[in-house]
């Protein structure tokens, strides 16, 4: 397919920033274009690589309808713009979260129906709610919790939560702003007849991530390592021991060329995306994994307090997504540390000086 117009929103942040540079690499027929305001401290480092790959870049706001509505006709969108933190509105400030996640979407799918465009929409796992997931029933090894939830339990099992999980319940406002948006997207299909794609991201880790305590929690946990910054187990007894599936970036990006590909194939999918059981880590393991990978010990301190919003385990059921496609993560949580590390490395003093200024 070639002469493809592919917007990217949020383009110039982690997800879509490796996403429209791949893309632009992989279909030189294909105009790419990034759309981010650079709100986001560290966003300024992918713009040289966008212009060097060949992507257009627009100082826009998804906040703003004219931003969007100024542009020229779209083959495609890749909804990656988001206020991604679990702590969001956790200070009482929550028009950014709101406007950003909900409004943002809604000005996407505007243009999306003006155009007739594709739209593929990177929503989270937080859509879950986290009060139900954290009452499934676990069992405690050696260096992690494992999901034990019993028979009967809709949408859970070991292997992970599926599609099917009860949403009744908080689920953080970046949850909750995710998933209302994902209610207008089915009302837009169904109305409009618009191609669309949801993907349920578990935690995404990789080259390119200004890794934070509430986003980004593995890079977050490797810069700690590299830079010397001290950590803390917070919650769950400080034992570490809380779990999350991670994915590479380049396996996102991967999954996304499909979806972009095969526009019909997958319209009207809302998929889980993710690691599962297999690509997973507790805090616990990712210590050791930093240790060895970075060479560095840093202190952790045992913190007692809970965390809003916090669940003991998340691992993604993709059987959805595997039953669509033959796509399936092809780096384990080692690759994706070791390949931060490597990029990390490479670019230390602008990313020592980027993250200083967020902490």
């Amino acid at each position: 397919m070639t002469d493809r117009r592919v917007l990217v929103t949020g383009g110039a942040g982690f997800v879509g920033a490796n996403l429209a540079v791949e893309l632009a690499r992989r279909h030189p027929g294909w105009e790419i274009v990034a759309l981010d305001n650079l709100r986001r401290r560290g966003s300024e480092l992918n713009l040289e690589r966008l212009r060097e790959a060949g992507v257009g870049f627009v100082h826009g706001d998804v906040r703003e309808p004219g931003d969007l509505m100024g542009l020229p006709e779209v083959d495609a969108l890749v909804e990656c713009s988001a206020e991604p933190s679990a702590l969001t509105g956790a200070d009482g400030r929550t028009a950014y979260a709101v406007q950003s996640n909900l409004l943002g979407a809604y000005h996407c799918l505007e243009l999306a129906r003006r155009d007739e465009a594709q739209l593929v929409f990177l929503s989270t796992s937080r859509v879950y709610p986290f009060a139900r997931l954290d009452s499934l029933g676990y069992r405690e090894a050696d260096t992690r919790y494992e999901l034990d939830p019993g028979d009967g339990i809709p949408g859970a099992s070991k292997v992970g939560i599926t599609e099917d999980f009860p949403i009744e319940g908080a689920r953080t406002l970046y949850g909750a702003t995710k998933l209302a948006a994902e209610l207008l997207i089915g009302e837009y299909a169904a109305g409009f007849g618009l191609r669309t794609v949801i993907d349920r991201c578990g935690v995404i880790a990789g080259p390119g991530q200004m890794g934070r305590v509430d986003q980004g929690v593995f890079t977050y946990w490797l810069l700690a390592h590299q830079f010397g910054e001290s950590l803390r187990y917070i919650g769950y007894g400080a034992s570490g021991k809380q779990v999350r599936d991670l994915l590479h970036v380049d396996d996102l990006v991967d999954l996304v060329d499909d979806q972009l590909g095969r526009p019909q194939h997958w319209a009207g999918a809302t998929v889980n995306v993710g690691g599962g059981r297999e690509v997973s880590l507790s805090l616990l393991e990712a210590t050791e994994l930093c240790r060895e990978l970075t060479g560095r010990s840093v202190p952790v301190e045992a913190a007692g307090e809970e965390r809003p919003g916090d669940v003991r385990v998340y691992l993604s059921d993709c059987s959805r997504l595997f039953e669509l496609t033959d796509w399936r993560p092809r780096r384990d949580a080692r690759a994706v540390l070791a390949d931060t590390l490597a990029w990390s490395t490479a670019n230390e003093r602008a990313l020592r000086a980027a993250l200083f200024s967020l902490r």
